[in-house]
């Protein structure tokens, strides 16, 4: 295998950055050419993303990564889900795209549930019940900006939107698409009687595309101030949990899988969605992957809570790592308390460290008051989270696991690693950190031949990889404390 020489766009909540990847027999090497902040911007009362900011760190990643030399063999981009920007007929994007922390889809899911009900919209879709998807963003705009989308040629999901400003090319890829809930999971195509229900004209969707699809060669005013030839421009996995679980070195089916990032995304492989009304009960969810793949799997906020947590003890002058945070929360006492992690009030922004005390006091648990307590209670959380989602999944699948890979920035975090195999009852394995980035460029490579399939790049990435292994500890305490506080845990999604 003579070696390739691949670019990955990677955007997450709180940073982007460009990624220059090597792949060969030797395996895969990445080095960060270029990282920026992701600062999403007020106006008035509505949340966007700064989406030019984030264009010109693309722009300037890429400009590097050419500067540095060598045939560059593909681009791909990958970014977090459901949001989007709208197209006019003259090409040109109209109005920043707005966030989905957002607070404009409260109280659309209640809405759009009296055009098509609950358990009609998941027996087509196949996705949980979230607020942030798109088709509660639609059905705002249906309802209150009916003129913007009439003036709209195509909606352009963001790493479509980026793709089209790279190349020129109009589509949206199939699994940053099927974050919508407007898919139909069984065909893979846009499903006419939810876009009916909003109600959406069909012709604003462009055709999906497969990851792994070339779908243009770069624009030269994507870059500024370089030379270069034409560099090919590939449809990877662009939701990033797509590209994350490309990226998950693994092999068999016995496992389960976490993205760990601002979520925390557990789920399994699988190769047909599955719609059982358990699966709904569950509020799980059935999104596109890459290879054919279903990602089944539940949305959990994660590594959000403590970044709000962060956040609201820096303004008060207490400046922490997540190192440092780990620390503290290492010598807190264990099982102080436990919070429900998709309580409606911690999804949004704001004084973190305040609702989790009042959450503790409102149902009558100690509250704590410090950030090391806080920060346990917010891992030994989401560990309880982690397993009970693990047994939901169990069950729809009829498939029994024996292992948790878990990938992403999250992965670092070796209390909440250790954690989780309590939890569990199942040896984690954490590792790739940078897993988004490698299944973004393996999905290029396969695009362009150079891999033969996904498990073949799955073992290259296990040859050449850290991988740190937990095993399972205390399990019957954590199962006493699961019992416990059980209670808790109730799914808010219809809230």
């Amino acid at each position: 295998m003579s070696e390739q020489h691949y670019l990955a766009v990677d955007l997450g909540a709180e940073s982007g950055r460009v990624m220059s990847a090597r792949i060969s027999t030797n395996g895969i090497s990445l080095v960060e050419q270029h990282r920026f902040l992701n600062e999403p911007v007020k106006v008035g009362a509505t949340l966007h993303w700064d989406i030019l900011a984030l264009w010109r760190g693309i722009k300037t990643g890429i400009a590097k990564a050419i500067r540095a030399g060598g045939a560059i063999h593909g681009i791909g981009v990958d970014t977090w889900g459901v949001d989007f920007g709208l197209i006019d007929h003259n090409g040109e994007l109209m109005g920043n795209p707005v966030h989905y922390r957002d607070g404009r889809t409260n109280g659309m899911v209640a809405a759009f549930f009296r055009h098509m009900p609950q358990e009609q919209l998941y027996s087509i879709a196949g996705i949980q019940t979230m607020q942030i998807n798109t088709l509660y963003q639609l059905a705002y705009m249906a309802e209150h900006r009916a003129q913007m989308l009439e003036r709209a040629k195509f909606l352009l999901y963001i790493p479509d939107l980026l793709n089209y400003w790279l190349c020129g090319n109009i589509g949206n890829e199939y699994t940053i698409a099927s974050t919508s809930q407007m898919l139909d999971a069984r065909t893979r195509q846009y499903a006419g009687e939810i876009l009916n229900a909003l109600p959406l004209r069909g012709s604003l969707l462009p055709a999906l595309t497969s990851p792994g699809t070339a779908i243009g060669t770069l624009l030269p005013d994507a870059v500024d101030g370089v030379e270069y030839r034409d560099i090919p421009i590939v449809a990877v996995g662009s939701h990033d949990t797509a590209s994350a679980v490309a990226g998950v070195p693994a092999q068999g089916d016995d496992w389960l899988f976490i993205s760990s990032g601002t979520w925390s995304l557990l789920g399994a492989e699988i190769g047909e969605p599955i719609l059982s009304p358990e699966a709904a009960a569950f509020n799980l969810t059935n999104e596109g992957g890459v290879g054919g793949t279903i990602r089944l799997i539940k949305n959990i906020p994660g590594m959000w809570l403590l970044q709000e947590c962060r956040r609201a003890w820096a303004a008060d002058g207490l400046q922490y790592d997540y190192a440092e945070m780990v620390k503290l929360a290492a010598d807190a006492p264990a099982h102080l308390a436990r919070i429900n992690p998709d309580y409606p009030a911690f999804s949004q922004p704001g004084s973190m460290p305040r609702k989790i005390a009042e959450y503790c006091h409102d149902t009558g648990q100690p509250v704590p008051d410090s950030p090391g307590q806080i920060t346990r209670i917010i891992l030994e959380s989401l560990a309880t989270a982690y397993a009970r989602v693990a047994g939901m999944i169990t069950r729809v699948t009829g498939r029994r696991f024996s292992r948790v890979h878990i990938v992403g920035g999250g992965s670092q975090n070796d209390l909440l690693n250790t954690f989780t195999a309590n939890a569990t009852g199942m040896k984690v394995l954490a590792g790739p950190v940078e897993a988004t980035a490698i299944g973004n460029v393996l999905t290029q490579a396969m695009a362009v031949g150079q891999i033969g399939s996904l498990a073949e790049g799955r073992q290259l990435i296990a040859q050449t990889s850290r991988i740190r292994e937990y095993l399972p500890r205390d399990t019957e305490m954590w199962q006493t404390m699961a019992e416990k506080y059980r209670h808790l845990f109730t799914d808010q999604a219809k809230e």
